[in-house]
């Protein structure tokens, strides 16, 4: 797998790096001496001089190269700006950075950023000759563009040392190319094999639930191992959830499990709406939902016995779900009677090289000289993928004396020093990112990225490259869902480091987060100067006043997250401050408070330097007490949620404020933007306010506006120009009309549960050129034309019950690729010229009875026009269909399907007036569903061998039905299907009543379970004597090599007239059957059993047989023999003790069963003998007690009175009466 993504990613680009420079300036010297770095590392470096070929236009193959590069050098010197055809280059590389995601680096060798921004000092000079050039402006742009990149400064970094600049810019840019060449796939080293593993340890009973717990060291990949084996089997089941760091998160607060039951709740029942008041309660809720459907759950990083309690009790699962450990402790798993359990094994030697290499070099072979360096590394680090990965990021971009250096460090490193062999990596860190990674590793460690970020650059660092930095030195990691992530032994390390230097004195440590160690110092008042960053969470019960009292002597404090417990800032909390007293050191940049104890800020907080703001749960009524507007100059985040007492906000107070959310603030009613405020705002949300009216005044950087669930909100007016704004969402609220204003890069519009009926009023028609996604739900939307929004990508209309018509011109070429309209008024739709659309959902119109679908709809893979009028519908050219869904159109009469649809695979017909279908070529059809089409008598399956999993023919009239090549079929339906006479297939079933086909996996046996119900009428042969029956059947095979067992069970149910003689031969020669239940009113039971060699299990259950057949009696395998609710049967065979398998002999409601025979006591593996509402049985044979198996010397005598006893209760159970 890794050389498949390895190979594919380095074979798309020519090159690595290009350098784009001016030569008089640099070639001979800087730029010479970085190439020639580059090369020696094997990076691809291309430099116009060395490749540009004679007789080629030099123009041409400069865009070439540039297209063809990975990441781009711009080497920004005094002359640059003086060249045209620099600027050119420049303006090229910038398009390919925006259109391509390329990563451009600018080098600013003997000039500053800012000169290179305004085109001022030798830049300006340089660039001065350009001023009347026609491409002047987009030469300015570009040189604007690349100042604002994070790049490098010759004469900040390594003290103007042009070598070590040189050599750092060489490392990172290997690290980067790292970054992009290495895939996550091509990392995961011998996978397969522990998947593998894994999958097999599992319990193979489909009759329990499964528990498999993955056990190992810190760093050995349990984790990794554990969503491997959740991606491979997830499809299986009817939920999952994958439930990571359990044990951090329960105990981060008092709410932890709780949180992690609702997160398995809503991810089985895919209701992000789920409630869990409490760890009860969500034991409660977890019973009562998941006992119903089958799931697959993975807890991750378990440590204590009461997590399994709370989510994983093996009784609230539906038999046949999975759950899924890991954790360090095997105590934990024993515990909890989990009985597999899987080591994880570490990397073998050739697995440990191959991960080595891509970490260490990005690829699958080491570069030439660094063989016997790297097996020196793999040897040390014994196989664990942590230690891999540390050290062979530590290592990527580093010299052979520097590989050497470090390698001689191991050495005298002993092995179980695990924190010190991880600080390699740490010590290789420039000192800005080793702050950011203490930071990450004892504060940020789960939080989101972008909130981490915020804080971050509140104390001036430059966050976003340092955290990529830790990430490319597999420090960090960052999940999908945005979250940050470290290894325990990287944290822990981090922690020990800002420890270690006054291990028994945390008042002068940097960062606090030892929950006791807070409350010790806040409540002694022995904060110190030293204390940078406080993470708390206090006891219940501590004082808010502590609290902030305690904070005051922390003259350094930057950063404070205090999270106090509900009970803990009632009315009683607030603090009454005086006017002298310092309770919040004015060194803070960034406060985030739950339960903040102030009904404002101390008036003694000055707040210059703060950055950042987020309250919750607070008493805050108002910024500044008694009308005091001190301006908060630096503020740039304000956060205020559940802010009971908050009645309004003036924006002047802030007035670099870029981000303000107020949510749930249900007594906010006035944010205050003066008209004449030159707002920095870019991103607004007030949710749930009691706001009536809003006037956004003067924001004219604004991006994000979100005014959700504020259902008082009657009036707003925005700005006469908001050409920043790309999101808006205006849900829930009683706006009438919207007045948009010029909003030229509105991307994303949504208004949901509104009373707006029109985007413009008055017959205006403004158009959005830039707007992608329109969403209305639930409003009184009546038309909308789609000229517009004419690069509309994705528009969703739900449930708009006034909704009758969408135009789209026929003359327009339409970008839409997502169309969703449901429940609407629609009566028809011409889609026009759509060519880009890939999904259509009419579901629901009820009153749709045209639609005109393009002639070319060749990107088209889902459409969905259930609950329709439609009578005909022509798909047109739709070769890349994958779903196409027509349920309860009840008036569809006609389908008319391209001659081809190779890459169809779900079709749902149910419930239409279609007499007919004719497929045409569908090799990758796996779902079929024409049930209830009450007038389908024609339906012809394709030649060519197909793919079908799952059909549903139910409650059709199908006289015949050739079925073709389908050997993947694993369900076959066919309820009610009586007019159905022939079957034409190598597999497929007669006149059954219902007919379940199941495909059982490997280790499950060939199974028929057949229920007969009597009938009085057979719609063929009327006027015949014989039985009457139809059938219910449930067959489960496992594999196609015994699908003639199939064609031997139509014979069974061609018609209702059952012949016993026919049925019992078609019984009897089923191949390899190892499991045999017949039920309901057969009269008979097959005579040749004895056929049936392999079989295991016998069950007949509420037969009408009276005598069962000898040849019973030669069943050589057979284990489980159950009779149960045959009322009539009288007798046993005679012989029945020649059963030398048997192992359970089942009797229960046989109520004319007189005796058991004495043959039974020849019986050598009999284990189990249970009689219960056998009432003729009055004595059992008399040598029951002397068998010669498991039972054997133990004796049953009978009483004088002729009752049974038992003397070995746990070998017989019987029950007479």
């Amino acid at each position: 797998m890794a050389s498949t993504s390895g190979s594919s990613i380095q074979n798309s680009f020519k090159y690595d790096v290009f350098l784009s420079f001016r030569g008089e300036d640099t070639r001979k010297n800087f730029v010479d001496h970085l190439y020639h770095a580059l090369k020696q590392k094997s990076i691809e470096t291309y430099k116009d001089d060395e490749k540009i070929k004679q007789g080629k236009m030099i123009s041409d193959e400069l865009i070439k190269a540039i297209e063809n590069s990975k990441l781009y050098i711009i080497i920004l010197s005094k002359n640059y700006a003086s060249s045209s055809w620099c600027l050119e280059e420049l303006v090229k590389i910038m398009e390919c950075r925006k259109g391509f995601g390329h990563t451009a680096y600018p080098v600013f060798y003997d000039v500053e950023p800012t000169e290179v921004r305004k085109q001022t000092g030798s830049v300006g000079d340089a660039f001065a000759k350009h001023k009347e050039h026609e491409a002047a402006g987009k030469w300015r742009e570009a040189l604007k563009e690349a100042s604002d990149l994070a790049g490098w400064e010759l004469k900040s970094i390594a003290n103007g040392h042009e070598a070590k600049f040189i050599q750092k810019i060489v490392e990172e840019i290997s690290l980067e190319l790292r970054f992009i060449n290495s895939d996550v796939d091509g990392k995961l080293i011998g996978m397969e094999t522990r998947v593998n593993d894994a999958v097999s340890s599992l319990e193979t009973s489909v009759d329990d639930v499964r528990m498999l717990g993955i056990w190992g060291m810190g760093g050995a990949g349990k984790t990794t191992l554990a969503r491997a084996v959740f991606d491979r089997i997830s499809i299986q089941f009817e939920g999952q959830s994958f439930v990571e760091n359990v044990r951090e998160i329960s105990k981060t607060s008092s709410s932890g499990l709780k949180k992690l039951q609702k997160q398995v709740l809503s991810d089985v029942l895919n209701d992000n709406n789920i409630r869990v008041s409490s760890v009860s309660d969500g034991k409660n809720m977890m019973k009562k939902f998941l006992h119903s459907r089958k799931v697959l759950v993975v807890v991750d990083d378990v440590d204590h016995i009461e997590q399994l309690e709370a989510l994983t009790v093996r009784n609230w699962f539906k038999p046949g779900s999975t759950i899924i450990i890991t954790t360090r402790d095997e105590q934990v798993l024993r515990a909890h009677g989990v009985n597999s359990i899987h080591g994880v094994n570490l990397l073998s030697k050739d697995e440990a090289i191959f991960m080595f290499r891509w970490y260490a070099f990005g690829k699958e072979i080491e570069i030439e000289g660094y063989k016997e360096l790297s097996m020196q590394v793999v040897r040390y680090a014994a196989g664990l993928p942590l230690t891999i990965k540390v050290l062979g990021s530590f290592l990527c971009g580093k010299d052979e004396i520097e590989w050497k250096d470090a390698i001689e460090r191991l050495k005298t490193i002993p092995l179980e020093e695990t924190l010190k062999k991880l600080e390699l990596s740490y010590d290789s860190l420039e000192q800005d990112y080793k702050e950011i990674f203490l930071d990450v590793a004892c504060l940020f460690k789960g939080q989101k990225e972008d909130e981490a970020i915020q804080v971050l650059e509140s104390q001036g660092f430059h966050a976003k490259i340092g955290l990529r930095v830790l990430k490319q030195k597999s420090l960090i990691t960052i999940s999908k869902y945005g979250s940050l992530g470290m290894h325990d032994h990287l944290e822990e390390m981090g922690k020990n480091i800002v420890r270690r230097l006054y291990p028994d004195e945390p008042n002068k440590h940097s960062r606090l987060w030892i929950d006791e160690e807070i409350e010790d110092i806040l409540t002694n008042d022995l904060g110190t100067q030293a204390t940078k960053c406080i993470y708390f969470y206090p006891p219940r019960g501590f004082s808010a006043e502590i609290a902030v009292k305690g904070l005051a002597k922390m003259k350094d404090l930057r950063f404070i997250h205090i999270y106090l417990e509900e009970d803990d800032y009632d009315v009683d909390n607030i603090v009454e401050f005086d006017k002298d007293s310092e309770y919040l050191p004015s060194s803070l940049r960034f406060m985030r408070w739950r339960g903040f104890p102030f009904l404002s800020l101390p008036n003694t907080f000055q707040g210059k330097y703060l950055v950042g703001i987020e309250m919750s749960h607070s008493k805050i009524v108002q910024l500044w007490e008694d009308g005091e507007e001190k301006v908060l100059h630096k503020l740039r985040f304000l956060t205020l949620y559940s802010c009971s007492k908050l009645q309004t906000f003036d924006l002047r107070l802030a007035r670099n404020l870029e981000q303000l959310t107020i949510e749930e603030c249900r007594d906010f009613v006035e944010l205050h933007i003066p008209a004449d405020h030159h707002s920095k705002l870019e991103y607004l949300t007030l949710r749930d306010t009691t706001l009536t009216n809003l006037h956004l005044g003067n924001t004219p950087n604004l991006k994000r506006l979100i005014l959700k669930h504020c259902s008082d909100l009657v009036e707003l007016q925005m700005p006469a120009e908001s050409l920043k704004l790309e999101h808006l969402d205006l849900s829930h609220s009683e706006l009438k009309t919207i007045h948009l204003g010029n909003t030229p890069n509105l991307k994303t519009l949504e208004i949901s549960y509104s009373k707006i009926v029109q985007l413009w009023e008055g017959g205006e028609e403004k158009v959005l050129h830039k707007l992608r996604f329109l969403k209305f739900y639930s409003s009184k939307l009546q038309t909308f034309d789609l000229r517009l929004a004419p690069n509309l990508e994705q528009l969703t209309i739900l449930y708009c019950h006034d909704f009758e018509e969408l135009h789209i011109p026929a003359d327009h070429h339409s970008k839409l690729e997502y169309l969703t309209l449901t429940y609407s008024k629609l009566t028809n739709l011409h889609l026009g010229n759509t060519p880009n659309l890939k999904r259509l959902i009419l579901k629901g119109c009820y009153n749709l009875v045209y639609l005109q679908m393009p002639a070319e709809s060749s990107k088209l893979e889902h459409l969905d026009l259930s609950d329709s009028k439609l009578k005909t519908v022509h798909l047109g050219n739709t070769p890349n269909l994958k779903t196409l869904k027509l349920i309860k159109c009840y008036d569809l009469v006609e389908l008319q399907m391209p001659d081809e649809s190779l890459k169809l695979e779900h079709l749902e017909l149910s419930h239409s007036k279609l007499t007919n279908l004719l497929l045409g070529n569908t090799p990758n059809l796996k779902i079929l569903v024409l049930k209830g089409c009450n007038d389908l008598v024609e339906f012809q399956m394709p030649a060519e061998r197909l793919k079908l999993e799952y059909i549903d023919f139910s409650d059709t009239k199908l006289k015949t039905l050739d079925l073709g090549l389908t050997s993947n079929l694993e369900w076959l339906k066919l309820k009610n299907c009586y007019d159905l006479v022939e079957i034409n297939a190598p597999i497929g079933c007669g006149r059954f009543k219902s007919f379940e086909f199941d495909k059982c996996p490997e280790h499950a046996f060939p199974e028929l379970h057949l229920i007969a119900e009597p009938t009085d009428v057979c719609p063929l042969h009327s006027d015949n004597d014989s039985p009457k029956f139809l059938f219910e059947c449930y067959y489960l095979e496992v594999s196609a090599s015994s699908f003639g067992n199939l064609e031997r069970l139509i014979s069974i149910g061609l018609c209702a007239c059952t012949n016993l003689e026919s049925f019992s031969r078609s019984i009897c020669s089923l191949q390899g059957l190892r499991k045999l239940t017949l039920e309901g009113s057969i009269t008979e039971a097959p005579r040749d059993l004895d056929q049936l060699e392999c079989l295991e299990g016998l069950t007949f259950t509420s037969t009408e047989i009276r005598n069962l057949p000898d040849s019973i009696c030669k069943l050589k395998q057979l284990k489980s023999f159950k009779i149960k609710s045959c009322w009539l049967l009288e007798k046993l065979p005679e012989d029945i003790g020649r059963l030398e398998s048997l192992e359970k002999l089942i009797l229960t409601d046989c109520k004319l069963l007189q005796a058991i025979p004495n043959s039974i006591c020849k019986m050598k593996c009999i284990n189990k003998l249970h009689l219960r509402g056998c009432i003729q049985v009055v004595e059992l044979p008399e040598d029951i007690g002397c068998l010669e198996g498991p039972v054997s010397r133990k004796q049953l005598p009978l009483s004088s009175e002729g009752d049974l006893k038992l003397i070995s209760p746990h070998l017989f159970s019987c029950a007479l009466k």
